[in-house]
């Protein structure tokens, strides 16, 4: 148990609460595979994790931790200036880059194959990246997810630099443009990665929505895959 961050989880907890009795507490830093701060109540024991990726932080963010825990755990709300100091934290360069190298050591994302049965993930990318990016993309490496998933139809992870889109449309009763469509705005998110403005996280910007207009058949894709 960390004996500062203990007490900084003691403070915010009366400062919550001035009436309530103090519960047991038992705080630490723990190595979690990404950002994750987690508390629960067992046997009146409130039991708190940190991601150790926090642990050199200053003490004004670990206060901003402990506020939004524990306003959490009893239903408080959250003061803004606290919420917004710790995202701007977890949204520095330095935190990003730590956090993804260790998703990369600790984290089990399995990568499958390009190949599918109906449509060729690296081939699409090469053929996308001549069209729209005169073939300056680094190519990331692109798998069919291991499950259908349909609330997801793709995403871009930087961590394993890993363009995975859902098996849900390697079909040939799928068009080659939705699929298309799904892997070009993916490639959007590698070269536009995500920003943050003031306390608020971009991830769709400006000079992405400009570029994702640029796809040919935008309006079908979308209302394909809506449909789908």
């Amino acid at each position: 148990m960390n004996p500062k961050l203990l007490s900084t989880f003691a403070e915010n907890y009366r400062e919550l609460r001035p009436r309530g009795p103090m519960p047991e507490l038992t705080v630490q830093f723990y190595p979690f595979a990404s950002i994750n701060n987690t508390i629960r109540m067992r046997d009146g024991k409130l039991f708190v994790r940190v991601s150790d990726v926090l642990e050199g932080a200053p003490d004004n963010v670990l206060h901003a931790i402990a506020h939004i825990l524990l306003a959490k755990m009893y239903r408080k709300p959250i003061e803004r200036e606290q919420a917004t100091r710790y995202r701007r934290y977890i949204s520095s360069r330095e935190i990003r880059n730590k956090t993804d190298l260790l998703r990369q050591m600790r984290g089990r994302k399995r990568i499958g194959s390009a190949r599918g049965s109906a449509y060729d993930l690296d081939a699409i990318f090469e053929e996308l990246n001549a069209r729209f990016f005169h073939g300056l993309l680094a190519r990331p490496r692109m798998t069919w997810s291991r499950v259908h998933a349909r609330n997801r139809l793709g995403h871009y992870d930087p961590a394993h630099n890993a363009i995975v889109v859902s098996r849900v449309f390697d079909d040939f009763r799928v068009p080659r443009y939705a699929v298309e469509y799904i892997v070009y705005h993916e490639m959007l998110h590698l070269k536009h990665p995500v920003k943050l403005r003031g306390s608020r996280r971009c991830v769709h910007s400006g000079e992405f929505q400009a570029e994702e207009r640029l796809f040919p058949r935008l309006e079908d894709a979308k209302a394909m895959l809506k449909r789908l």
